[in-house]
């Protein structure tokens, strides 16, 4: 009783409270002194330790930068000062709110309420160490598994090792899918051993995260889809020319959501790998160096001109420009007989699908030389009433140059057709 009513009396807590003001004048001086300390701090030893840092920039050719380590130092320097004003507060707290009854009992409290959640934490920890072992085992397994699979595929990759039916090109989509299916069986065994995971809470934040993932993901999901698809099915590999749609270029990447394209105008397209799952596709390069890949380009000329002569022509045009293959020869088909001109097809052979600008405009250049050549015009002659003389090739034309008239098998069949 003498104690509650000394501890009260107005001499004590006036006395108290002088303390208290004297702490808090000792708090502010202290704050203010480790504040200019640091910084003082900093900027020393900034300045001593740069010229020590960039020396040491120099010796590791780079691979530490100065500024990166000066900045690491100045942030150990801040979580230092805020550590030491934590201590200085706490001490202030613990003794101002000691010199009062109504406060001792949170005085006493004080160093409880900081070291309690260190002590749930330390005994969680301990609880739960047998499955923290067992995660670290399963994940040290788990690493040496995607390690052995990597250099499996990769072996598949480089030809040292061979399966029947199995492309190369497969070797890398594959391993990412074992990968994946690795790490989703690892999961499911882990789950139950990861601290926290039967609370509900976890649950909770799994069915959130879950709810977020399938609402946000669908697109994602149906590229990855698709690019698995193309790979597979081999529709196209780096290197390839392609045309998705109205878009032409070289594959130059493929990539897990999409497909870099560079056409012949040095553009880079990037195609999202669902667009080209529900698009047509065509593979310039796939039969272009077994079977050659065929060019075409189509003329109009008058039926006043034979038809021999133009084929004849159109091959002549066709055996000028470089880069075009001699074998398969080129051939020429007779595509349609309009109002008033025919429309002939010229194809010819390459096996450079990437020289397909070059080979057409060639192509075309020539077809030009030629019928400038021979006087031909292509054109569509077209009139507005029935010419004087009728637009037809006399038999005697029919072979004019450069076409050539095949000798008759013999003489009476030559007899035969001229008395027809």
């Amino acid at each position: 009783m003498k104690a509650y009513r000394r501890d009260r009396s107005p001499r004590v807590l006036l006395i108290n409270t002088g303390y208290a003001l004297g702490a808090t004048l000792v708090l502010v001086l202290l704050l203010l002194a480790i504040r200019r300390l640091f910084r003082w701090l900093d900027t020393v030893a900034g300045r001593r330790l740069q010229s020590r840092l960039e020396g040491l920039e120099a010796q590791s050719f780079q691979l530490l930068q100065t500024r990166q380590l000066l900045t690491a130092f100045h942030h150990i320097l801040k979580t230092l000062s805020i550590l030491s004003v934590l201590v200085i507060v706490y001490v202030y707290l613990n003794f101002v709110l000691g010199l009062y009854p109504w406060s001792r009992p949170l005085a006493q409290q004080l160093f409880a309420l900081f070291l309690n959640p260190l002590h749930i934490i330390g005994t969680a920890v301990l609880n739960t160490l047998p499955n923290l072992v067992f995660l670290a085992i399963l994940v040290m397994m788990t690493r040496y598994v995607l390690k052995a699979a990597r250099f499996f595929f990769a072996s598949l990759d480089q030809g040292t090792i061979t399966l029947a039916n199995f492309d190369r090109d497969w070797a890398w989509p594959t391993y990412r899918i074992v990968r994946l299916l690795i790490v989703a069986f690892v999961l499911v065994v882990a789950y139950p051993y990861i601290p926290g995971s039967g609370s509900e809470a976890f649950k909770g934040v799994s069915l959130f995260l879950g709810i977020i993932f399938s609402l946000g993901s669908s697109s994602v999901i149906a590229s990855v889809v698709a690019e698995y698809s193309m790979t597979y099915r081999r529709a196209f590999k780096v290197g390839d020319r392609i045309q998705v749609n109205d878009l032409i270029g070289d594959v130059v990447e493929m990539r897990l959501l999409v497909t870099h394209l560079r056409t012949i105008k040095n553009e880079e397209i990037v195609v999202p790998n669902a667009l080209i799952l529900n698009s047509h596709v065509i593979n310039y390069s796939t039969l272009a160096r077994s079977r050659g890949l065929i060019l075409h380009t189509t003329v109009g000329i008058g039926y006043e001109t034979p038809w021999r002569q133009v084929e004849a022509m159109l091959r002549v045009a066709a055996e000028r420009p470089p880069g075009l293959l001699k074998e398969p020869p080129p051939f020429v088909l007779q595509k349609s007989l309009g109002d008033f001109a025919v429309t002939y097809e010229l194809n010819v052979y390459c096996d450079n699908p990437q020289a397909m600008g070059r080979l057409y405009a060639a192509l075309h250049q020539h077809i030009l030389d030629v019928f400038n050549e021979y006087g031909i015009q292509i054109m569509t002659p077209a009139y507005e009433g029935d010419p004087e003389q009728p637009k037809v090739v006399p038999k005697e034309q029919w072979f004019m140059a450069p076409a050539a008239n095949p000798a008759p098998a013999d003489g009476a069949s030559s007899k035969a057709e001229m008395s027809r």
